[in-house]
């Protein structure tokens, strides 16, 4: 008797949990910093809206020095698009052009943010950034959960190149990973199936993960890596960790290819 209450007590608690992680999901995925960012020297304010009627507002900066590249930034789930710009410093150094795609929910925007919110986020960024700019080429960088949205986006545009810094096979796997105890396949809203996708990615390709990310670990973003098709390319970094990796020069390999994209016929 008493054992079966106990297992109708934990019954209880197990259903309680999983309740409350389904209804609070995106609380435990994504961290905004809401404050809009007062505005840096040379950056161009960038407002778009995006096809469900989300108006956003970020920063761009254009290419100059001859260089013929616009690099598409969409970050991981912390922070705002403000504390990237410590790391695209030595691309805009170069000439390269830079748009600090800003999400919904981030950075002073409105509404609250979503894989399907990210998604036309990016794509009313790009298209402002095509009409607009008509830059000669796009490449897209995704940062940990940017990676999901830059995937994507590289599956629907014409773009000459697309670098993912410490990606992930799917949100779902990270998470079922991470919350064993629950059937996450079957809840999870947001999923960003990257290794569905990347198939589909035919312009080349830059992945750099570290051996010590506790977040994304780097099995997963070799995996992604081998599920690509040619021409791509692989950095491990023996020490990075998953916020680490412009410590062991990270931004060097992004460089030469950068580089490599800039001065090919493509």
């Amino acid at each position: 008797m008493f054992v079966l209450y106990y297992v109708k007590i934990a019954a209880i608690v197990y259903i309680g949990v999983v309740v409350f992680l389904f209804f609070t999901q995106r609380s435990l995925i994504y961290f905004p910093d809401k404050n809009r960012p007062r505005t840096v020297e040379g950056a161009e304010i960038v407002s778009v809206r995006t096809a469900d009627g989300v108006n956003l507002e970020s920063w761009y900066f254009p290419p100059k020095d001859g260089k013929t590249i616009t690099l598409v930034y969409f970050h991981g789930n912390a922070g705002n698009y403000s504390h990237r710009l410590p790391k695209v410093r030595g691309y805009l150094r170069l000439g390269y052009g830079v748009l600090l795609a800003e999400y919904r929910g981030y950075g002073g925007n409105p509404g609250g943010p979503s894989e399907q919110g990210f998604y036309a986020d990016g794509r009313a960024y790009i298209d402002w950034l095509k009409r607009e700019k008509k830059p000669e080429k796009i490449v897209i960088y995704g940062e940990s959960i940017g990676s999901g949205t830059a995937v994507q986006m590289a599956t629907e545009y014409d773009v000459s190149g697309l670098v993912l810094e410490t990606p992930f096979t799917s949100l779902v796997d990270i998470a079922a990973a991470q919350y064993f105890f629950v059937p996450v396949r079957y809840l999870l809203h947001d999923r960003f199936d990257s290794i569905g996708k990347i198939t589909k990615v035919k312009a080349p390709k830059l992945i750099l993960h570290g051996l010590k990310d506790s977040t994304i670990p780097y099995a997963s973003g070799r995996s992604l890596f081998e599920a690509a098709p040619e021409p791509k390319s692989f950095v491990d970094f023996p020490d990075g960790e998953h916020n680490n990796l412009y410590d062991f020069a990270a931004a060097d390999y992004v460089i030469e290819f950068l580089n490599r994209i800039q001065t090919s016929g493509e």
